[in-house]
């Protein structure tokens, strides 16, 4: 199958693309290196893979590499951590609009015109952003209230297009929520405003790598963010990769969504706790609690039933293991001066 990737320069597709290569398709991907620059990857020079450096909202060039397409996974955007959802409020909303319509504007055309056979949209967690129900199955996204950051908002409006398509043009679509993906990958944002957490810049604002980073610095004590009761779940890019792979392959995911997560909760103090002990060994941990942003959801739960019944995915990579994984590339990554 051939597979165009948009955003495939980014951390989670670094992940697809390798497990796409691995299982035999062949990749198309565009990106436009706009977050962090140029980022040499190990497939680069995979026979199965091309990469060309451009904009998504290029509709000829969009249309160029879609035209002898199977499948498009929509991943190009406006993403980061938390820092980005206040300080590119209007940026999220707009700019990830115009990337969403382009690239269903393409994918429309392909199926129409083309060989296209399905769009999967990466959507997020955030679309529960609002959600009171626990674990939050899909389908609540249409129950609860919408989200309140205007990212949360506007993933949930990315789903709205893929019915939308359908509806209109019956463009089969996958909406695929990843749950706090974890890995290496994630370098310096180029346009991400550093912030100071205690004596150490922020540079990701991703609680992992950030957190790691503070820990490997020497911060002590740890600061965190709110009460540190907040919780997530940390699922390792490798399962999601896997995940969104058998999205792409299975006939019983078309018109479908699914959330892609480990069953596993785990409180910011928890996860600080275990990258301590790894790193500092049984040296006492103290916290200092920084003031919370406003779109720190508390609590985030996903139903992970589905995806089990129905494509047989499971998250099965504990957080120790990816942790394993990730501390030393973070650690490498300050020796280089990426972070």
């Amino acid at each position: 199958m051939k597979i165009l990737v948009t955003g495939s320069a980014g951390f989670i597709a670094g992940y697809l693309v390798e497990e796409l290569l691995k299982h035999g398709h062949h990749v198309v991907g565009i990106d436009n290196y706009s977050k962090y620059g140029f980022v040499e990857k190990s497939y680069d020079n995979h026979p199965n893979y091309s990469i060309v450096k451009g904009d998504v909202k290029d509709m000829p060039l969009m249309r160029e590499l879609i035209a002898d397409c199977d499948q498009v996974v929509a991943i190009a955007a406006m993403i980061g951590g938390i820092t980005y959802f206040h300080e590119y409020a209007y940026d999220l909303l707009a700019e990830n609009e115009r990337i969403t319509a382009s690239t269903f504007d393409a994918a429309i055309w392909a199926f129409k015109e083309k060989k296209l056979k399905k769009i999967n949209v990466l959507s997020s967690s955030m679309v529960f952003e609002s959600a009171s129900l626990y674990p939050t199955p899909e389908g609540e996204q249409l129950k609860c209230p919408p989200p309140l950051s205007t990212y949360g908002f506007q993933k949930l409006a990315c789903e709205y297009f893929a019915k939308g398509a359908y509806e209109q043009y019956k463009l089969p679509y996958t909406i695929i929520r990843p749950f706090n993906c974890v890995g290496t990958g994630e370098q310096r944002a180029k346009n991400e405003k550093e912030i100071m957490s205690g004596n150490v810049k922020l540079a990701m604002s991703h609680v992992v790598p950030d957190l790691v980073q503070k820990v490997v610095k020497g911060q002590d004590p740890l600061h965190i963010l709110g009460s540190g009761e907040q919780i997530r779940h940390y699922t390792y890019g490798g399962d999601l990769a896997r995940g969104i792979r058998l999205c792409i392959e299975s006939e019983k995911a078309i018109n479908n969504d699914f959330n892609l997560s480990t069953p596993v909760s785990t409180t910011v103090k928890e996860l600080s706790t275990l990258i301590w002990k790894k790193l500092n060994g049984d040296k006492p941990l103290k916290f200092v609690h920084d003031k919370a942003f406003e779109y720190d959801v508390q609590k985030r739960v996903p139903s992970v039933e589905k995806a089990k019944k129905v494509l047989g995915f499971e998250a099965n990579t504990d957080l120790s293991a990816t942790l394993d994984e990730v501390i030393p590339w973070v650690k490498q990554q300050i020796e280089l001066g990426n972070i």
